[in-house]
This record gives structure tokens, sequence and C-alpha cells, in this order.
């Protein structure tokens, strides 16, 4: 295995075992095209609706300049949104094809995905990021985009020939792929055609047809509620629930497939589009157990629709007392792009509010708040939103319920996170005692990202001087804390927090892929100890939690400030015989150890097996 330097620096675990398978805008240039029926609503200057009359190479430069801007911006206020109305864009002779970089969405506004209809590509690469810019390429930073609700199919005219044989998704954390239809050509979730290691860090899929997929070098992946033509390799973890055609997991750990007939508990995020009559309204879809396949096959994804005049559209400029005022009043929540300072909680306290942001609309912590307050009422559904911590340390970031105090809830409509995410640290020095509390019960935490940042732009020097600093000052002890019963997570990743990554202390409790690694910068042993125990487990179940079940989890280790630094074990759970966990694995990327992976079963994860996983395949071992 060759160890890169620049993946070190930025500091994103790398995949082993590689096997591969045989413009409306307000400010831009269309702003003179023709205008929606009834009149689009103002969502500021970086929503850009496409219009299918408007010429093919006018959205194609628009969406070029964009990418040329965000492609290397991972630490900028930068946030966009494109949206396609129903119609047809590109054409077989001159195909849109489109690359998606940093806090960029893009989405279609049909009620179905079908309505929109994209002959060309939608991709990412990976970023190169030695010599220039054309060694090194890898997608493990690759975070922070959105696709979803539309139709593509693959057109690759005018690319060469490996550009040409897949659409290429090359994404880790931060990502998710929504509502898709795609067909006329593969996917590939990892970009083969540069000049490598290509390692890519894992991704999400939901409520999407797909065509024969190519994994490739993605080291964790979740597929949920989906169907998918073929899918071929896998490199650690690689989960499936409620997917048509998903491989058979009968022969786990080889290959290391996790697949799940139906998925326990789904609920898809909510989508803007516009009806036939040209009004804008958000689709809530509804909360659904035990299904398979998409939403969409048999017409509408059953749900509610609310009409874009019951959402306060908030910019970045609002205040909270503005945003407030509204929720107070009965209004929805539709945060448009941008980055929100936010000195004091939005509360949101009335059942059934949605809470959806647009081009990844980031809430940054000021003087310690805590950004988002949710109230322990049924419903509420909070999605396309990201939290940054700040300067002061919060107390959380995100809270759905109080911890001492009455928490209504409601199993047929739980209150539910979709592309949820979290970050300390990072563009600026971050603190926060916990990202994410969850007190309420009936919860669904429908794929998130909590990252205490491992690399950023916050002045820190390189080495172990500046890997100490990081310790020191870009501080969260703890990534989730869950203290509600019956809450469930589809696609849990977790990462780099000084504690306990995530702490389930509620009953019955399920998640479906779980993802994390361990801080790679404790300074020493005594700084990763809890009471006589090295290190904290990635996953803790509590102590007195007799029901719980985790299907697909990884702990990674990498102690890049001290390699000598051990973990006793990646996941932590009651002996007893309601908690059990179902294929799960410890991994050591060329630092430290992680002696057990449950509980003190499991073999070492040290550095005489860098990059080849433990497993456990059933705990309580039968």
């Amino acid at each position: 295995m060759i160890h890169h330097p620049s993946v070190r620096r930025f500091g994103r675990a790398f995949a082993l075992g590689l096997v591969l398978a045989t413009a409306v805008s307000a400010t831009g240039p269309a702003a003179s095209a023709a205008p929606p029926r009834h009149g689009a609503p103002d969502f500021g200057p970086n929503v850009t609706i496409f219009d299918p009359s408007m010429p093919v190479a006018e959205i194609q430069a628009a969406l070029d300049a964009t990418h040329a801007r965000q492609v290397g911006n991972e630490m900028g206020t930068e946030r966009y949104a494109y949206l396609f109305k129903p119609g047809s864009y590109g054409t077989p002779e001159q195909p849109l094809q489109i690359k998606v970089g940093y806090y960029t969405e893009i989405a279609g506004l049909g009620a179905s995905p079908t309505d929109v209809q994209i002959n060309g590509k939608i991709e990412v690469y990976n970023r190169c990021l030695e010599d220039g810019g054309t060694s090194n390429c890898l997608a493990l930073v690759n975070f922070w985009r959105t696709l979803s609700n539309l139709s593509l199919t693959v057109n690759a005219a005018g690319q060469d020939g490996c550009r040409a044989s897949a659409n290429f998704w090359a994404v880790s954390q931060a990502v998710s792929m929504r509502r898709l239809n795609v067909t006329g050509g593969g996917l590939s979730l990892m970009d083969y055609c540069t000049a490598g290691p290509q390692y890519a860090s894992g991704g999400f899929i939901a409520d999407s047809r797909l065509p024969a997929t190519t994994n490739g070098s993605q080291q964790q992946w979740l597929t949920r509620n989906s169907e998918v033509a073929g899918w071929s390799n896998a490199v650690w973890n690689q989960v499936f629930a409620g997917v048509v055609g998903a491989p058979d997991d009968a022969g786990f750990p080889d290959p290391p497939y996790t697949t799940l007939d139906t998925t326990p508990l789904s609920r898809e995020k909510p989508y803007l589009f516009v009806d036939g009559k040209g009004r804008y309204a958000v689709r809530v879809p509804a909360a659904r157990r035990d299904t398979r396949g998409v939403s969409w096959a048999d017409g509408l994804t059953p749900g509610r629709t609310i009409g874009i005049d019951d959402f306060f559209v908030a910019r970045p400029s609002d205040s909270v007392r503005t945003i407030n005022s509204q929720l107070a009043r009965g209004k929805h929540l539709l945060l448009t792009p941008g980055v929100y300072d936010i000195a004091r909680s939005i509360e949101v306290k009335r059942p059934g509010t949605v809470v959806l942001g647009l081009g990844h609309a980031t809430l940054t912590a000021v003087n310690g708040s805590v950004p988002l307050d949710v109230a322990g009422v049924p419903g509420v559904v909070v999605a396309g939103v990201t939290i940054d911590a700040g300067l002061r340390e919060s107390p959380v970031l995100l809270r759905v319920g109080q911890r001492h105090g009455r928490n209504a809830s409601a199993a047929d409509n739980p209150t539910t996170l979709s592309d949820v995410f979290f970050r300390v640290g990072g563009p600026h020095i971050g603190r926060t005692n916990i990202a994410l509390e969850v007190n309420s019960d009936n919860v669904l935490i429908d794929h998130t990202w909590v990252w205490r940042g491992d690399h950023g732009v916050e002045g820190f020097t390189e080495g172990v001087n500046g890997d100490t600093d990081r310790w020191r000052t870009n501080t969260g002890r703890y990534g989730a804390v869950i203290n509600g019963d019956h809450v469930t997570a589809t696609g849990l990743f977790v990462e780099h927090f000084q504690r306990y990554n995530t702490v389930w202390n509620g009953e019955y409790g399920t998640t479906v892929l779980y993802q994390n690694e361990l801080p790679y910068d404790p300074p020493t042993q005594a700084d990763w100890m809890h009471g006589d125990v090295e290190g904290f487990a990635g996953y803790k179940v509590g102590d007195r939690v007799r029901h719980h079940t985790l299907y697909g989890g990884g702990v990674y280790v990498f102690n890049q400030n001290n390699p000598s630094i051990h973990t006793e074990n990646g996941f932590e759970v009651p002996e007893t015989p309601g908690v059990r966990l179902h294929h799960v694995m410890t991994v050591n990327l060329s630092a430290g150890t992680i002696d057990h992976v449950v509980n003190g079963v499991g073999e070492p994860a040290d550095t005489t097996r860098v990059g080849a996983p433990v497993y456990v395949a059933e705990y309580p071992v039968p």
C-alpha cells in the first residue's frame, strides 16, 4: 500500500483493496428569459431557475462558470442552487454536460423525477492535488453537493474514451443523490480516468432508479429504497436497504455487502416543484414502514403539498427575530443559499413545520448559540441544512426535543432530519459540546454527516504541532447523542469527535449504515482515555439500553498525531440479547490501533493489517 502525503494532509481515509469492474437568475445574464407563469418567488441571487426554452449553450455556460468557481472552493462561503423547470434539456447532438462543485445543488422542479429530462451528464470528478492539478487525484474531500429529482439520459458526446465510459459521481461525505432516473449508460461512484490514487470515502443514494453501477473505490455507501440494474464490487462496507436488484449478502464479508429486504422506516426528503399552472410548492413525503423500491413508481410520492405562500423564504440578511416571528405565525421556513450567522436559536415549535434549505444553506453559531432548536413535537421535517460551530462553544448545534421535559411524538409522523450536516472547524475555528442531540421519541435521521473537521483553513500549522493545536482549539466532545426512544438512522456518518462519536441512550434504536473515523489528533494516550479504559468507542450504546439494532457499521483509526495510541473497542454495547450488531468492522488506516471490534471480540486493527478490515458478522456472537 502506498501512503500519499497529500492524503495525510487533507486528512481523509484512503481506500484499499480497490477492485474495478469489467437560467433564470435574479442577477445573471439569463434574467430576461421567459418568466414563469404567476411569477417565481424571489429565491435570491444564488438560485438560478432554468426553463427548457433557454438555449443549451446558455445553460451550459452558466453551470460551467459556477463549477470553475466552486471546484476547489472547499471552505468557501458561496452557495448555489440550479433548478430545472419541467421539460427537456440538451439534445443527442448537443448534450448538457454538467460538472458539480462544492456547495452546489442541482435539482429538477417536477412533481415526478420524470418531469425533468436531461440529455447529457451530471458529474463530479476527482480533485488532483499535486503537480499543478495533474496528479494525486482523489475524491476524499469531495463534500457538500446535491443532485435530485430528475431523469438523466447519459450522453457522453464529445468526451474522450475513458470519460465516455460512465457518468462519474466521485464523492465522499455530505453528498446525496435522491429521486433520480438514470438511463443510457453506466454510473461510476469513482473517477478512474485521472492519475490516481482515486480513493473515495462514501455516500448516499435514495429513491432512485439506477443503471449498472460501479462502486469502485468507495469505502462505504448506503443505497436506500431504490432500483439498481447491477452493482459491482465493494471495499469495506456497502449497505442496501429496500433496494430492488441489490446484491445478496450471504457471502459477507467477501464481499462486504449488507442487504435488508426492506427499510424499517423511511421518509423521502421534501422537494420544491412547479405544478401544471406554474405555481411553486413543496411536496412533503409521508413516512413509510417496511418499504422497498422508489416512492414514485405508481405516481406522485405519497405525502402532502404545501404552497410556497405558506413558507417564509429567508435570506442570510434576515434576522433570527424575523425568522422566529414568521415561524410563530405558522409559516414554514425555506432557507435560500448562503451563510446565516445565528446568535440566538431558530425555534421550531409547531408540529409539522418544514424547514427546507436550498443550495446547502448554512447556519453558523455565533456567541455560543444553539443554531436550530426543534421542540418535542411530532412531524417536524428539517432538510438540506448545514450547521457550523462558531468560535465560542455551543452546548449543542441542533437539538430535537428537551433533555428534561415533556416531548410529544408520533410513530406514524416522526420528526425527520434529511441531509442535515454538521461541521466543527474547517472554514474557521469551531467549538461545541454536542453536535446533534435527539431527545424526542420517534425521530428519523435520514442521512447526516456530523464532522469535527480534521483539516481546514483555520491557520494551524501542518504536522504534530498543528494537530495538537487543532485538538486543543477545534473542540467537539460528542457527535450524535440519541436519548429518545424509537429513533431510526439511515445513513449515520459521524467523525473525529473527542469523546464518544455516537452515544445511543434511547430504547429501540435502529441504525442502517454507520460510518466513523476516530479523531486523528489526540496528542497523547492520556488525552484519549475514558477513565481506565483506553480511548472511546466510535459507537456507544448506553449501559441501560436493552433493545438496539445496527446494520452495517465501520469504525476506522488513523492516529496520525501519535501512532502509538490505542482504542480498546470500536463498538461498545450492553451484553443483552436485545442489543444486536449485524456486520460490523474496524480498520486501520496506517496509524494507531483499535484492539477489538466490539466488547473485547475481534482481533486488533493495527499496522500489521493496514487497510484490511477486522469483521464481526454478528454480535452477540452466535
